[in-house]
């Protein structure tokens, strides 16, 4: 009588929620058989997403060849990788039909399987404790582990969502839908794994205790976990009443902590975290052994299946090779359902492939299922609010649901439904209840969608209606410091303005006259320049290089009286730079105004062929460089001779000399009319004696020349060739009076 005082003292309380249903369990089908493989599909088609979030970034090309294991997607947060099953060539990606009630097609990857099975290289960790724990959640996530109990909500995000402050880890076992062994196989064949899944999953939250929960339907697997427990307190384990939907993650909290999740609310609020076991087992696989999931126990039963077992089922595995291999044998409009029979939903083709999320393949006789009634009116029996696990309301959510009244069905808490399916299964009317909460929620979580974007729209419009106006005040302000700049700016000038007019008032009246005569005088130097140069060019429009010659000695003119006139001895007083500068520019208008003012002598009868002249002259000018280059130069005197002086005389000789040349009349011409060519002849060979002559005797022997006084000893090279160009002009001279001689 004392032990068993003892023994019921030590029992764990254990609580019940509200609600509920005991359909047939069928399990018997199934959970006899141990698990198997299956031979591989010839090819796999292997969805982006099996999980509840967006899907990954692919990271394979067709025609590459993969390993079992290897990644062919990648992403963060809820975007789960997804892993070849098995080894071989990716043979396309395109849109596919998928396991879902709409039968919509999404992206899938397309796998030909070479046979050989390959794993890639895997990375083991059998000591997890020398990880870190956000190292753990990373390889779980790494290896794409999602809810294998139907929910498909990744495992490693919602890990890190529970590191702190879980107390309690729940283990859930207890797979109450009928028809479904998939859980209960795994526990009995892979009991020890399970358990060290468990105990990882507790090491990383930090877990005060684990319990893991059983319905007492599943004696082979409790035996089994009870032996590879052997005595270990670590985690415990819970029978409970087969009741359903125990397996609910709401239900399963109150049944065994007694605690319930608040509405909108999260199980880690009251800190309380659920795990099925069939992920207990992946997690386990993807640490110790470093395998990614690639492959998961599906639940091959139902009457119209000869071979009703447990298999391992590789992902991305057609539902037809699965029941091929189990004895598939159809009958005249067939159903097949993925999932149990109150939670699944009919296949709209069996070549949808198997996903993470699959548990059981239901192929279910005429005669299993029974008729199918039409839909009737509701009776208002109630019998769906006392079977309702949630404490809902069914009947009003239906009403609402098939009225698109969505803020009254928001305000029934249709969220809160887990869509069991207990309500359509004590319906007297037959009415598809969860099939309207389906679609309702659907609509709200749309609708909310909707919102969502416009929040965001929202959001964004005010936010650039925030930033313009920053930037119109940035820019206003910008304005306004530029005002600030040109006002100083200004005030700048205007105070430099009032200096200068403040300067000039202090000047004297000889100051303001003498500036005044000197902007004058320069205004008409440069009136003057202007003038002599448009003077000259308009008068000799017939030859442009004589006018360009002439206009050339008149500024060597003016430069030589503003270089070589000695200014006078200055008085006493300073003599002012500017007024000197002044009378300079005065000067050289002056020189320029006469030199364009000077008439041009009567041309002679015979017109001289410009371009003969200037040959003649470039010739002159070859003879007398190389005579000057030729003649040794003499010793430097004691003053040195300014070279720009020398230039400007040098100029100077040989504009005289060509005005003398172009002044001189011809005497007039006999009656006879002379050849100019035999004339031409003669002057050439007149020139060319001057030239022997004047090369032969030296520039000093001419005694008329006042330029050619200096002694030999001092003689310059520029004014040796001032002198020959003197000698080249007197012979030109002669040759041209020379015809006319000869003719009288």
């Amino acid at each position: 009588m004392l032990n068993l005082l003892n023994t019921l003292f030590r029992k764990e309380k254990l609580w019940d929620f509200q609600g509920g249903i005991h359909p047939p369990e069928m399990k018997t089908q199934s959970n006899g058989t141990p698990l198997s493989q299956l031979p591989l599909p010839e090819r796999f088609i292997i969805p982006l997403k099996q999980h509840i979030g967006h899907e990954g970034e692919i990271c394979v090309a067709p025609g590459e060849h993969v390993l079992r294991g290897q990644p062919l997607t990648f992403g963060n947060g809820r975007m789960l990788p997804v892993h070849a099953p098995s080894s071989g060539t990716i043979e396309a990606i395109a849109p596919h039909m998928t396991a879902h009630p709409s039968g919509l097609s999404e992206l899938c990857i397309f796998l030909v399987a070479d046979g050989e099975d390959r794993w890639t290289a895997l990375d083991p960790q059998p000591d997890y404790r020398a990880l870190t724990r956000e190292d753990v959640v990373k390889r779980i996530h790494d290896a794409g582990i999602a809810g294998l109990g139907g929910a498909g909500f990744p495992t490693a995000t919602k890990l890190r969502g529970g590191l702190r402050g879980v107390k309690t880890l729940i283990i859930n076992a207890a797979e109450c839908e009928p028809y479904i062994t998939a859980d209960d196989r795994l526990m009995q064949d892979c009991a020890a794994e399970v358990l060290e899944g468990c105990r990882i999953l507790a090491w990383v939250l930090q877990a005060e205790r684990v319990l893991i929960g059983v319905e007492d339907n599943k004696p082979e697997a409790i035996a089994a976990l009870k032996q590879a427990l052997a005595g270990e307190r670590d985690l415990q384990l819970r029978v409970i009443p087969t009741k359903y939907p125990s397996g609910g993650a709401k239900q399963l909290t109150k049944i065994l902590t007694g605690l319930e999740v608040p509405h909108g609310g999260r199980s880690t609020d009251i800190g309380v975290l659920m795990q099925n076991v069939g992920t207990a087992w992946a997690v386990k696989r993807a640490i110790v052994d470093g395998e990614p999931i690639t492959e998961r126990v599906v639940t091959l039963t139902g009457e119209a299946i000869s071979q009703p077992r447990n298999v391992w089922g590789r992902l991305g595995t057609p539902v037809s090779h699965l029941l091929h291999h189990a004895g598939f044998t159809p009958a005249s409009r067939q159903m097949v359902i993925m999932g149990g029979p109150l939670m699944g939903f009919t296949l709209p083709s069996l070549d949808v492939p198997v996903v993470k999320i699959t548990n059981c393949i239901l192929a279910p006789s005429a005669s299993e299922m029974g008729s199918n009634p039409e839909e009737q009116s509701c009776i208002r029996c109630s019998a769906c609010a006392d079977a309702c696990p949630a404490n809902l309301l069914p009947q009003q959510l239906y009403w609402y649901s098939q009225g698109a009244d969505h803020d009254k069905a928001r305000a029934h808490h249709i969220d809160d439904c887990i869509e069991c399916g207990a309500c359509a299964y004590v319906c007297p009317s037959n009415i598809p209840l969860v099939q309207y909460y389906r679609q309702e929620k659907a609509e709200l979580r749309a609708i909310d969608l909707e919102a969502k974007r416009t929040a965001e729209a929202k959001a964004r419009f005010e936010a650039r209606q925030a930033r313009l106006e920053r930037e119109k005040l940035a820019r206003e302000a910008r304005h306004e410091q530029a005002k600030q700049r040109v006002a100083r700016s200004d005030q700048g000038e205007l105070d430099a303005a009032v200096a200068r007019v403040k300067a000039r008032q202090a000047k004297t009246p000889e100051q303001e006259a003498a500036e005044s005569e000197a902007r004058h005088a320069q205004a008409l130097a440069r009136q003057a320049e202007t003038q002599a140069e448009t003077q000259a060019l308009s008068r000799q429009a017939g030859d442009p290089r004589k006018a360009a010659v002439e206009a050339a000695i008149a500024r060597a003119k003016a430069k030589k009286a503003a270089t070589v006139e000695p200014v006078e001895s200055a008085p006493a007083e300073t003599v002012d730079p500017r007024k000197a500068a002044v009378e300079a520019a005065i000067a050289r208008a002056k020189a320029k105004k006469a030199a364009a003012a000077e008439p041009v002598e009567s041309a002679p009868a015979e017109t001289v062929d410009p371009r003969k002249a200037a040959v003649e002259a470039a010739i002159a000018r070859a003879k007398a460089k190389k005579a000057a280059a030729a003649e040794p130069v003499e010793s430097t005197p004691a003053e040195t001779v300014d070279p720009r002086k020398a230039a400007v005389e040098a100029a100077i000789a040989r504009a005289k000399a060509k005005k003398a040349a172009a002044a001189e009349p011809v005497e007039s011409a006999p009656a006879e009319t002379v050849d100019p060519r035999k004339a031409a002849v003669e002057a050439a060979i007149a020139r060319a004696k001057a030239k022997k002559a004047a090369a032969a005797q030296p520039a000093a022997a001419d005694i008329n020349e006042p330029e050619a006084a200096a002694s030999p000893d001092s003689a310059d090279p520029r004014k040796a060739a001032i002198a020959a160009a003197v000698a080249r002009a007197k012979a030109r001279k002669a040759a041209q009076q020379q015809p006319s001689t000869s003719e009288d």
